[in-house]
């Protein structure tokens, strides 16, 4: 998965690739990730965040709608570290995360909208495996994720053949 070049698979498939808007940034230490997508819903409480990252995460993408809420951080270390132990690919937050350098190294791909060093409540709020819509686009659980230094794409299907 090290070698996947978004730009490349936008213009390979063309219209079946919908692209992430907004200005996510890399905070893990994989910068070039891909997989199958599976979502949270949750606002300023990351307690589903921590029921799925425990999970097996069987190579793929946990996508997470915060909403965009800069007050709470949805993701830190500890979460970060189990995601990747337990395999899944990467995560992408519409919303925030803290623990920025310790995430620099882990062996995961992660990206945000930004940083911000509050935790969130515990409050068991938030939905799972439902479709959420930000950046201008749908993610559906079971479509794929792409996300490279040139940004981020979504499609049906999967693009590349180590899916």
């Amino acid at each position: 998965m090290d070698t996947i070049s978004t730009p490349d698979l936008c213009d390979e498939h063309g219209d079946k690739v919908r692209v992430l808007e907004g200005n996510f940034r890399h905070y893990g230490g994989k910068q070039h990730f891909g997989g199958e997508i599976a979502t949270i819903k949750c606002f300023e409480d990351n307690s589903k965040v921590a029921e799925m990252v425990k999970e097996p995460g069987k190579d793929r993408v946990l996508v997470i709608d915060g909403g965009a809420s800069p007050r709470r951080s949805l993701l830190g270390d500890n979460l970060a570290r189990a995601a990747a132990d337990n395999g899944w690919r990467g995560i992408v937050i519409y919303g925030y995360l803290r623990d920025v350098e310790e995430l620099a190294n882990m062996p995961i791909g992660i990206m945000a909208l930004g940083s911000v060093p509050r935790k969130t409540e515990k409050l068991g709020d938030g939905r799972c495996d439902i479709a959420l819509e930000f950046g201008g686009t749908t993610l559906t659980p079971g479509e794929y994720l792409y996300a490279d230094l040139s940004g981020v794409i979504v499609a049906a299907q999967s693009l590349t053949n180590s899916q």
